[in-house]
């Protein structure tokens, strides 16, 4: 069974003059335990919408999700689906509660009920497996603004989620902290099987996933790998997408007329490619 299951769910807000905008229009996909996806779309396009929802914080209007088996529309499984699937923001410092880094992430283990043994332990492992034991005594405001979201993602890891849902984390870090974010991503899902679910506007973030969404007007207008995606060069550009560079430059030299193949991903990729034709 997928840990997630979206099917034909329909999202409206409404607006203050009581007009309704659909948010979310007729979306359905699934993500298996252990993958790694990516929700990339223009501003507007649904994706923050379908964070809250795959977290449960809103409801479909029609149409269903589980997760772990779970119906989000189910009051009596809000709690524990909240506990399944961890959602980090865009801005860390709205999940920063505390005011040393080790007692930031113990705060949602305590509020479970977990016993302080096993607070103590699950603090310690987050930390590690975000790489920031070191600064288990800090105080969160001290701290660089990649630094502050890896504390964000520990003290969700802390309440041990199956699923580590994030909505733009890296949309108010400089470069060297997005880096550190998705070297924690990838590592999670990597080494620890955690399930990712990231939803970015960086289109190099979204090509370390193992699965792209890309949203447009509340629908999934593609799907596949980042391979698969990102060789719909003109149709992403159409949507009001960018390109990452490396695909870009690949796609500009086809055009020349160099026999460059349509799945190149990474420069190493790309160089190895050049150097076999000249």
């Amino acid at each position: 069974m997928p840990i997630i299951e979206v099917e034909n769910v329909i999202y409206e807000y409404t607006h203050y003059d009581e007009t309704e905008f659909m948010a979310i229009n007729g979306v359905s996909f699934t993500v298996e335990k252990g993958e790694f996806i990516a929700i990339i779309g223009h501003n507007g396009s649904g994706k923050s919408t379908l964070a809250k929802l795959l977290n449960g914080l809103i409801v479909p209007k029609s149409g269903k999700i589980l997760i772990n088996g779970l119906d989000t529309k189910v009051e009596e499984n809000k709690w524990s689906i909240r506990q399944s699937a961890g959602l980090v923001f865009q801005n860390p410092d709205n999940q920063l509660v505390a005011a040393i880094v080790e007692e930031d992430v113990a705060f949602g283990p305590e509020n479970l009920g977990v016993s302080p043994p096993e607070i103590r332990k699950r603090v310690d492992e987050s930390l590690s497996a975000v790489r920031m034991s070191e600064f288990a005594k800090f105080e969160p405001h001290k701290l660089s603004g990649g630094q502050k979201q890896r504390i964000a993602i520990a003290g969700i890891m802390a309440m041990r989620p199956d699923i580590l849902i994030l909505d733009e984390p890296t949309a108010m870090l400089d470069p060297m902290g997005r880096s550190e974010v998705m070297e924690t991503l990838v590592r999670l899902n990597k080494e620890e099987g955690m399930t990712v679910v990231l939803i970015t506007h960086f289109m190099e973030e979204a090509m370390a996933a193992d699965r792209i969404l890309v949203m447009n007007d509340g629908k999934i207008e593609l799907t596949g790998t980042p391979a698969e995606v990102f060789s719909h060069v003109d149709e992403l550009r159409k949507i009001g997408l960018d390109i990452p560079a490396v695909v870009e430059l690949a796609h500009l030299l086809r055009k020349a007329g160099m026999d460059i193949p349509p799945k190149i991903m990474d420069t190493d990729m790309l160089v190895e490619e050049i150097c076999r034709l000249i």
